[in-house]
């Protein structure tokens, strides 16, 4: 299928008005016209195309894209609503709810203020805290709307509406709305107004009381950007975004979801098609790159995959919500306090994750799972650490732990070194390849290997333990016990006890410059390797040692790439120019195999995070 234009359903109900003939083309008989359902494979009014065509029948399951696929049928529904009056108080189940009920999933919505007159405005959720006597007795008195929080709106704002949230749209308001594909309203209340039939039309109190949330709900606007534009609402049925043509051209290939662009200011074009305000494009999973031209803004609607990623270090917990495209929604951090014990720990995690489903208004429900990067011996199959020195844990299911307190939620855990690899391979310096071997310079050296996109662990996840693979036999002693280990010489650690040793052994080095040994950190002999012997003595033997320890890595697995990361990579090519020469001339077979080049980890201290999504995806 290629990019095509939509034609909308259109809805006569007795609160429209005129605003979306006047400025926003539509072309209908409907009088009053309330509502135009722009994207819709609804059974109440379904999408065309410009010939006719049922959307529905003209895509594909490959148009669609494969986030798609698990919904039982098209999981979003777009309108743009025109109130020219009130519409009724209402209300909209959840899912477990709708569906033991209605036979339907509930429905969660969005809405963008496309514009609004002066003084409108919509009711949001209650004031105060009631309860449900409380919300029984103002219905029959019908003195709800004392009870519920009125918003003035203005153009450009956002509101994201879980189900279970009482809710009006006022007059005034022309909104962009972005719904789970639901049509279940329950009316609680209708200001008294007749239908064309002269009867008031009909309530749903009982199934609405079932239902509604009567705490006080404050709705949260998001601030996260990602590579369509500024998020405006996101739920595992649909993600929203504000997208601006002259920001973002073109648009990224995505065989993940398709994309439905409801153009709302300006005109343009979005491939060969010529959009204006009011109007939608279906741009299928499978287009490719997609250029955007003119000036142009509006929603584009997706299908996004959201996940928790857990970096789980010794002194804090960091922790984001990652999309399946590598994008952090939104990250936070608190302390580990390993004191408390493995369960104190695990409470935590699932505090922080709670806490940031919160902040972007998602259930647990909404995400696809919660990976975890943990220092130590992990057996990845079960979630089980077997051994961590960092957090003193031994045989600690970790993954049962936190997904018992996280209402079930399916959770992965891999060896931090391991998940950072993963993150750069699938999101960072790496996303290009399918094989990799990362190597991080910290403190000690550590590592992961990608093979065909899949982590290899060893027996339990035990092994991939790049750092101590011996290069210098019966040489400086290691943490782990043995002797010539690659982290004994390639570490930060160990470059700066060599650098300390060169200050020593020579009185008149230029390193002194910086004061006493004391001073030395992993930059000295760089920094002092154009202009001091030692200096120079020093990079040059960690650069041998260290393309040793690489060109091993190279003839066991032969990766497409390897990555180095750690604070030693801001060297840049004085340290990659060389180590890349250096591994040319070693590597088994020299240049009659195949290539390795070596590349710098970019991601930084998100690789913790997104790798440990990235077991999820």
């Amino acid at each position: 299928m290629k990019i095509e234009k939509l034609l909308p359903a259109y809805k006569s109900i007795i609160w429209g008005g005129s605003k979306l003939k006047k400025y926003y083309g539509k072309n209908s008989d409907a009088e009053p016209l309330a509502e135009s359902w722009e994207l819709s494979l609804h059974k109440d009014g379904e999408s065309t195309l410009v010939d006719g065509t049922p959307l529905s029948v003209a895509a594909s399951e490959s148009d669609f894209g494969e986030n798609c696929k698990g919904f039982p049928f098209f999981p979003v529904l777009v309108k743009l609503i025109d109130a020219n009056a009130k519409l009724s108080v209402q209300v909209h189940p959840e899912d477990e709810y709708a569906l033991k009920n209605e036979n339907s999933l509930g429905k969660t919505e969005m809405w963008y203020i496309a514009d609004a007159d002066e003084g409108a405005g919509i009711y949001l959720g209650f004031n105060k805290d009631i309860d449900r006597d409380e919300f029984k007795r103002a219905i029959e008195e019908k003195t709800l709307t004392d009870y519920l929080s009125f918003i003035p709106v203005k153009k450009g704002e956002c509101y994201f509406i879980p189900a279970g949230t009482i809710h009006a749209i006022c007059e005034g308001c022309l909104i962009c709305e972005v719904q789970q594909n639901s049509n279940i309203t329950y009316r609680v209340y209708d200001y008294g107004r007749v239908g064309a039939d002269g009867k008031e039309r009909e309530l749903h109190v009982n199934k609405a009381i079932d239902v509604t949330n009567t705490q006080r709900y404050i709705s949260q606007p998001m601030s996260a950007v990602t590579k369509e534009g500024k998020l405006l609402g996101i739920s595992k049925f649909f993600t929203a975004a504000l997208l601006n043509s002259t920001d973002i051209s073109p648009l990224d290939n995505d065989e993940k979801s398709f994309r439905c662009i409801t153009c709302l200011e300006g005109e343009g074009s979005i491939g060969d098609l010529h959009i204006s305000k009011g109007e939608s494009v279906f741009v299928p999973a499978s287009s490719g790159k997609v250029d955007l031209g003119g000036d142009f803004s509006g929603i584009v609607t997706s299908i996004r995959k959201y996940y928790i990623g857990i970096d789980l270090g010794g002194t804090f917990i960091k922790g984001g919500i990652v999309n399946d495209r590598g994008e952090v929604i939104i990250s936070d951090k608190v302390p580990t306090e390993s004191e408390k014990g493995a369960e104190g720990v695990s409470h935590n995690i699932a505090a922080l994750a709670t806490k940031l489903l919160g902040a972007v208004n998602l259930g647990i429900s909404d995400v696809e799972g919660v990976g975890i990067g943990c220092p130590g011996m992990i057996d990845s199959a079960v979630g089980n650490v077997i051994y961590s020195n960092n957090l003193d844990w031994v045989d600690f299911n970790i993954a049962e732990s936190v997904s018992k307190r996280l209402c079930g939620v399916k959770v992965v855990v891999a060896n931090d070194a391991n998940v950072a690899a993963l993150g750069e391979v699938k999101f960072g310096a790496a996303k290009e390849y399918n094989s990799a071997v990362m190597i991080t310079l910290g403190t000690g050296v550590g590592g992961g290997v990608i093979v065909d996109g899949r982590l290899i662990e060893g027996n339990k996840g035990a092994g991939a333990e790049l750092g101590h693979m011996v290069i210098h036999r019966g040489g400086e002693s290691c943490t782990c016990g043995r002797k010539g280990c690659f982290e004994a010489y390639c570490s930060a650690t160990a470059l700066i006890r060599e650098t300390k040793r060169a200050m020593l052994e020579d009185r008149n080095s230029k390193m002194w410059e910086i004061g006493d040994p004391s001073s030395v950190d992993g930059k000295t002999a760089f920094s002092y390797a154009e202009c001091d012997r030692s200096a120079a003595l020093v990079v040059e033997k960690y650069i041998d040692d260290l393309a040793c320890g690489l060109t091993n890595m190279a003839n066991i697995f032969r990766p497409e790439v390897i990555l180095l990361g750690g604070g030693v990579c801001a060297e840049g090519d004085r340290l990659i120019k060389p180590l890349q020469n250096k591994l040319n001339e070693e590597i088994f077979a020299g240049d009659k195999g195949p290539t390795v080049p070596i590349l710098v980890a970019k991601l930084g201290n998100s690789a913790g995070l997104l790798g440990a999504a990235a077991l999820l995806i």
